[in-house]
């Protein structure tokens, strides 16, 4: 990446992004709170807005920046970030995904990455929450990615101004922000902001769109008009949901770590409430952010219909008598460890008397043999299988949900609750 500093710009006061953050806090649980800092001119702003904007909210303010060793120059461009920062007298990290080969989409997998690092060092540092610098451009951007796409009303409505991940609570404060206004906070600091060069590459879909924009314009097609629509599709997803919650709540209960839905009830709604029921569950099953593709969800939807047995995305969806089990898949997590601390498949919070060599894995078909009471738990036998347990080495420790505890406690976080209204 090469420095950048631009020149005096003409924005006025940035009164207005210090209210959208100040609001943004004030709406947080006390505490400390994060910002994630790649050091590019968005979340530089960001940075130094919350800088300033600490000492009045006595909140205490930690920045992370994620180096997904994926460019050489990414780590220096990291020190300098903590340069700024120790400038600020706040506090830096460098957060490493140590990734080796990485299979699939390596963008989307990285931008996964990135969010469990900082949910990581936010549960250790004691966070509330992690901010980040989305702004309206990238609101646009998306909106005509996911346009090329063909996407459908929950593609087109842009990025959630927050949502939950690894137990951490992440916030866009800015998306009602424009690039142009967080480059004016930093040019009237007189601060040096980093370019990277993917911003300019045109193999991303991202710099495509972004370099679409100024040719919509004279339509009256910019990041404020495309904004202001997915505002109003907002509305529509919002009533949405709202009913999709109301026959959630209505139709499914929580059973360890799965999610059971009445199968005649759920088979008797409206095809899309039908739909985004199941795939809310889905994602709460596994706690991923993006739904499957349209046709493998319709196929998974006709096979529950029909009473069938189907797995997709991690999840193991079976109709079992007058129920619809949504269950975490035994190869999602067979192969799964966590250190005592960390939270086991993103979702599992386990405590009790670890000694250093204890670790979490599944609890699996060998684990279940040596719970002689998991049946008095009357807890599904599927469902106890791809629950945590404690292990060391072959021996198992403990199964806190199988009726053998031995002092230890797992529980999902954040804690379950009206699932569909908040996918």
């Amino acid at each position: 990446m090469a420095a950048n500093r631009q020149g005096p710009g003409r924005d006025g006061p940035d009164g207005r992004l210090r209210q959208a953050l100040a609001a943004a806090l004030a709406a947080e649980p006390p505490g400390a709170v994060g910002i994630a800092v790649s050091g590019g001119s968005d979340s530089l702003a960001l940075l130094c807005l919350a800088a300033e904007l600490a000492p009045g909210t006595g909140r205490r303010i930690a920045a992370a920046t994620v180096d997904h060793g994926l460019r050489p120059e990414a780590l220096d461009e990291a020190a300098r970030v903590g340069a700024i920062c120790r400038g600020l007298g706040l506090s830096h990290h460098i957060l490493t995904w140590d990734h080796g080969p990485v299979r699939g989409n390596l963008m989307q997998a990285a931008r996964a990455a990135r969010y469990d690092l900082l949910a990581d060092w936010a549960r250790h540092e004691g966070l509330t929450s992690v901010l980040v610098a989305h702004t309206a451009d990238d609101q646009a951007e998306t909106f005509l990615m996911e346009l090329a796409r063909s996407a459908g009303l929950d593609g087109l409505t842009g990025m959630r101004p927050g949502w939950v991940q690894g137990g951490i609570r992440f916030l866009r404060p800015l998306l009602g922000a424009s690039r142009a206004e967080l480059r004016a906070v930093l040019t009237a600091r007189g601060q040096v902001w980093i370019e990277d060069p993917s911003n300019a590459d045109p193999r991303y879909a991202r710099v495509r769109a972004r370099r679409a924009l100024p040719e919509l314009a004279p339509l009256g097609i910019d990041a404020a008009g495309i904004t202001a629509s997915m505002a109003h599709l907002q509305s529509a997803q919002a009533a949405l949901r709202q009913i999709t919650g109301r026959e959630a709540a209505r139709l499914s209960r929580h059973v360890a770590g799965m999610v059971q839905i009445d199968r005649q009830g759920w088979s008797d709604l409206p095809a899309e409430i039908r739909r985004r029921m199941l795939l809310a569950a889905m994602q709460e099953v596994t706690g991923a952010e993006y739904a499957p593709r349209a046709a493998a969800l319709g196929r998974v939807i006709a096979r529950a219909v029909e009473g069938g047995e189907a797995t997709l995305a991690g999840c193991r969806i079976r109709a079992k008598g007058d129920s619809l089990l949504i269950l975490r898949e035994a190869k999602a997590v067979s192969g799964l460890i966590a250190r005592p601390g960390a939270l086991w498949d993103g979702r599992w919070q386990v405590c009790g008397p670890f000694a250093a060599d204890m670790e979490i894995r599944a609890l699996g078909a060998a684990g279940l043999t040596g719970c002689r009471d998991w049946r008095e738990t009357g807890l599904p036998r599927e469902a106890l299988l791809v629950t945590p347990a404690i292990w060391q080495g072959p021996a198992l420790v403990a199964a806190p949900l199988a009726g053998q505890d031995a002092g230890f406690s797992a529980r999902i976080l954040p804690a379950p609750g009206p699932f569909a209204l908040s996918h």
